[in-house]
């Protein structure tokens, strides 16, 4: 294997290695630390292509920091990236969770660690709605996706729906959007979009979510 595709596997491999063990609380927390560095830091990828491959990894079964990981990584180096975002962001986690859990089953009936369980989750709550807000801002951008976005949370929240029926309500109504637009002259909402370029910054830890899943 050449020297410049070793050097790009272990660029990858170190960005998502760092990461995962700084953003706590699994894959929609990971969501905005991957797009930072991917988008702003490195410039692997448009801020357009990530909301695209965000949309993807989370219809798409399995974990969306996962998922994320291993699109990023075969968007810039084929399986052998995706392979090796995917072994750079879950080595770390496997560790963590490891050690975790050991902690955690010695002390889960003492009263503090169950308060601080609580707290955890109180906190989950709000950080995942501060990750969801994010995504919301390059997903929703007229009136069918508010719709849909309005929609899908609505009747999860009051009707025992699949999410996967969410989804394919979501890729139908997008299907015929794009037609009936097409079809009476509108502007194509498939068009690339004009963005302000991003101020480059570095990994900063305390800048990261806390979320749900992995």
């Amino acid at each position: 294997m050449p020297i410049k595709h070793l050097h790009q596997l272990a660029r990858i491999f170190w960005t998502f290695l760092r990461i995962s063990p700084l953003t706590f609380g699994g894959g929609y927390a990971m969501l905005p630390a991957i797009q930072r560095e991917v988008v702003v830091t490195n410039q692997w990828m448009t801020e357009d292509e990530m909301a695209e491959l965000m949309a993807v990894s989370g219809a798409a079964p399995g974990g969306v920091g996962v998922n994320v990981s291993a699109l990023v990584g075969y968007h810039l180096a084929g399986i052998r990236g995706a392979v090796t975002a995917v072994i750079g962001i879950t080595l770390p986690t496997f560790f963590i969770v490891l050690l975790l859990s050991i902690v955690y089953a010695f002390l889960q009936s003492y009263p503090k660690m169950q308060a601080v369980m609580e707290g955890i989750h109180a906190a989950v709550v709000g950080l995942i709605a501060a990750a969801a807000y994010r995504m919301a801002k390059s997903s929703i951008i007229d009136k069918i996706t508010l719709f849909a976005a309005a929609s899908t949370v609505a009747i999860l929240l009051f009707i025992p729906v699949s999410p996967v029926v969410m989804i394919l309500f979501g890729l139908i109504l997008g299907l015929m959007a794009v037609f009936l637009k097409q079809r009476w002259g509108m502007k194509d909402p498939l068009a690339p979009r004009e963005r302000p370029s991003a101020r480059s910054t570095s990994l900063v830890a305390h800048e990261y979510f806390f979320a749900d899943g992995i």
